[in-house]
């Protein structure tokens, strides 16, 4: 994997390689968690149901190079989606972070070398979620993720 030195503080994510791309994900696995919106106040609620190729033994995709096939509703992120996708996104995303001016997170394990960073953070979701499969759609709302 080669990627150029702090390559989040100095390069535009549309000029990033594939590699600083996918080393921008913190492995905090909230991306994937399935998202309710207040259609009266617009506001996001955040659920602990996670999609279900969602394996919060390791907070990733059980099948991410073939996701899109076996959940067609999940997005790629690009930096071309980012203006409306960045809303859906955790505040702490660093996707979401470097697109609206934001440093990485001092946790982030770009920043600290430490691939576990989230984790030891208390930020991901490591064993926190339920499939989707498990619950019912209209029973999300009774699984809201508690504020970090």
């Amino acid at each position: 994997m080669s990627m150029r030195e702090n390559f989040w503080e100095t390069v535009p994510l549309t000029q990033l390689t594939p590699d600083e791309w996918e080393a921008l994900c913190d492995g905090c696995g909230k991306c994937c968690l399935n998202k309710l919106e207040d259609i009266d106040t617009e506001e996001l609620l955040f659920t602990r149901v996670a999609c279900r190729l969602f394996d919060d033994s390791t907070c990733r995709c059980a099948n991410y190079a073939e996701r899109k096939r076996h959940v067609p509703e999940c997005i790629v992120l690009t930096p071309a989606n980012l203006d409306e996708i960045a809303y859906w996104m955790p505040e702490t995303c660093a996707y979401r972070r470097l697109h609206l001016d934001q440093p990485l997170p001092r946790w982030h394990p770009l920043v600290t070398g430490d691939p576990a960073s989230t984790h030891k953070a208390g930020i991901s979701m490591l064993g926190r979620t339920v499939s989707e499969a498990a619950v019912p759609i209209d029973d999300w709302e009774d699984y809201p993720l508690d504020p970090d």
